[in-house]
């Protein structure tokens, strides 16, 4: 029976094949063999008892059914892997989980997990980036309106627009990597973190699994490792994709039929945008992408009250975390990857860009006029007059150009031929184009993408 969404309808294959429960064991039994190797290392266990608990979990020989069959009747899950990896150790039976607790594996074997999934993140990240890149390169003289409060504001370019949001994923990328020495750590110190339970070569053990294992391990630790590092990621995943659902939602928001001037990619031969209206084509990869966003940042909350447990540790982070962890990591790659595609395959409709500032009558320029206007009457006495020509042009439907001509304090200290010259937008995009180039370039130099600009 398939309940969550996550099972057959949301999430790419290959994360979800790092988060399932046969990948689950298949982690924590690694963890047992790095374990039984790094104490046979230190004369802890018998060399051959190390070899056969290895062989036995490089030789797949444990299955999950006969782990399951022993959690039915134990009611414990890392000991059903025991005792599941002792019936086929050989001469390593006696020795499994030598020392160890519970969360040494389980703590563990997440962080192994963790790594293998950022991996993934990091790839849709850096496939986003090159999206972006791509089409900001593209798209650098693209001329459009500038909007703030939803109106319009001044002219500026869809390839700035691509750079702005290019430089804030790139960011987030940043803050992945710098988290991931704290964020993908192990234990191995036993039930309070004492590691009294594996004798005078303790700390060498646990730098010895951990460096098998490729991760860092826990200096200091609880019977737990601590959960601000579970906290610190969900909170960085939250972040990122949030950045994701921000371009979607500027997406929408451009698509909207009264704005028009971007579109999500729809296959107008086949795809189907309503049951009933037979004319819609909606953004539904864009608002997947909101949708999928808020669920992530839902997590938020409950992974910080896992940060506090009584004493040494109790049970009230696990059930959450069984539920956050996979979530979390499925749905931040899920709405990285769709944002790629929807950034990759996005239509735009320039004609519609013109139009829209067309249809703004001029106003667009208002700044410009009122610079170049303080130059001769000083910058308050410019800037007053210039709004109240831009409000009469609003309020009358007069164009802007046309209130400017008319008005003798405009004509005297400009003339027309400039005026005429500093009411085209195209003019005045600043440094746009510039701007687009230098992130483009930095970024493609640091992901070695393969962009021309």
């Amino acid at each position: 029976m398939s309940l969550c969404a996550l099972d057959f309808r949301y999430g790419r294959p290959e994360m979800k094949s790092i988060f399932d429960e046969e990948a689950r064991i298949s982690y924590m039994l690694k963890v047992e063999a790095a374990l039984a190797q790094s104490q046979a290392k230190y004369g802890v266990i018998p060399e051959a008892a190390a070899t056969d608990i290895e062989k036995a979990v490089s030789g797949a020989k444990v299955r999950k059914e006969r782990v399951k069959e022993i959690e039915a009747e134990i009611n414990h899950d890392v000991m059903s892997v025991v005792r599941a990896l002792t019936e086929v150790a050989g001469r390593g039976a006696q020795y499994v989980h030598y020392g160890a607790t519970s969360n040494d594996i389980i703590d563990t074997s997440t962080a192994l997990q963790l790594k293998e999934g950022l991996v993934l993140i990091k790839s849709s990240v850096i496939d986003l980036e090159s999206a972006l890149a791509q089409r900001a390169i593209s798209e650098k003289g693209t001329l459009m309106l500038g909007r703030t409060h939803g109106q319009a504001a001044l002219p500026i370019t869809f390839g700035m627009k691509l750079a702005v949001i290019l430089s804030e994923v790139e960011r987030q990328m940043e803050r992945i990597e710098e988290s991931e020495h704290r964020v993908l750590v192990g234990k191995m110190s036993g039930a309070v973190g004492t590691g009294a339970s594996f004798g005078k070569y303790f700390f060498r053990i646990q730098k010895d699994v951990m460096e098998r294992l490729g991760i860092d391990y826990e200096e200091a630790s609880s019977q737990i490792v601590g959960r601000d590092r579970y906290a610190e990621l969900v909170s960085i995943l939250s972040n990122l994709v949030t950045t994701c659902e921000k371009i979607a939602t500027e997406v929408r928001n451009l698509q909207r039929t009264e704005i028009g001037e971007v579109e999500e990619y729809f296959d107008s031969s086949k795809q189907v945008g309503s049951s009933t209206m037979a004319q819609k084509r909606n953004p539904v990869k864009a608002e997947n992408i909101c949708g999928l966003a808020r669920i992530v940042r839902g997590f938020l909350s409950p992974v910080y009250e896992n940060m506090v447990l009584w004493h040494e540790r109790d049970l009230t982070n696990s059930s959450a975390e069984r539920i956050i962890i996979p979530h979390v990591m499925v749905l931040a790659d899920d709405i990285v990857s769709k944002t790629a595609e929807l950034v990759r395959t996005l239509i735009v409709h320039r004609d519609r860009m013109m139009r829209n500032i067309e249809n703004v009558n001029g106003t667009l320029m208002a700044e410009r006029i009122m610079l170049k206007l303080a130059e001769k009457i000083g910058r308050q006495e410019a800037h007053e007059l210039i709004r109240e020509i831009a409000m009469a042009s609003v309020d009358s439907g007069k164009s802007f150009r046309e209130m400017l001509l008319e008005s003798t304090i405009v004509t005297d200290n400009l003339g027309q031929k400039a005026v005429e010259k500093l009411l085209d937008p195209t003019s005045y995009i600043g440094h746009s184009e510039e701007i687009t180039e230098r992130v483009v370039g930095k970024i493609k130099s640091r992901r070695a993408l393969h962009i021309p600009i």
